[in-house]
């Protein structure tokens, strides 16, 4: 089942109290965290391929004992974070050489995509 934690902007100090006096209580999904064999395996297939779909990654997640979507989501969050890491590359070896990058779009959608980076516990 899911885990959530205590309402979202509840005062610490007393009950849980429903999000701006307005029907139920917004709940917080809790972070999955990873077991460094799951993180393993999901590398290494992430090294195989950038996209997981299908059969693919419904057996994937049965195999490592999680969601598809758990499964579905850090391979989202996992292409973000590397093309972020080839957008750096890029950059420092252009510094190297004295050519100095201007702020292009792409460098803009790096930043608009970390924000869309999502952790869901199902």
């Amino acid at each position: 089942g899911l885990e959530l934690s205590h309402c979202v902007g509840a005062n610490s100090l007393g009950p849980a109290v429903p999000w701006r006096s307005r029907g139920p209580c917004k709940m917080k999904r809790v972070r999955t965290v990873f077991k460094p064999e799951q993180l393993e395996r999901l590398e290494q297939e992430f090294l195989k391929q950038q996209y997981m779909v299908g059969t693919e990654r419904v057996d994937l997640a049965a195999t490592l004992h999680l969601t598809e979507t758990q499964v579905k989501v850090w391979f989202q969050n996992r292409r973000i974070k590397w093309r972020k890491q080839s957008m750096e590359q890029k950059a420092a070896k252009l510094s190297q050489f004295g050519v100095i990058q201007p702020a292009t779009a792409d460098s803009t959608d790096i930043k608009d995509h970390e924000e869309d980076t999502v952790d869901v516990e199902l």
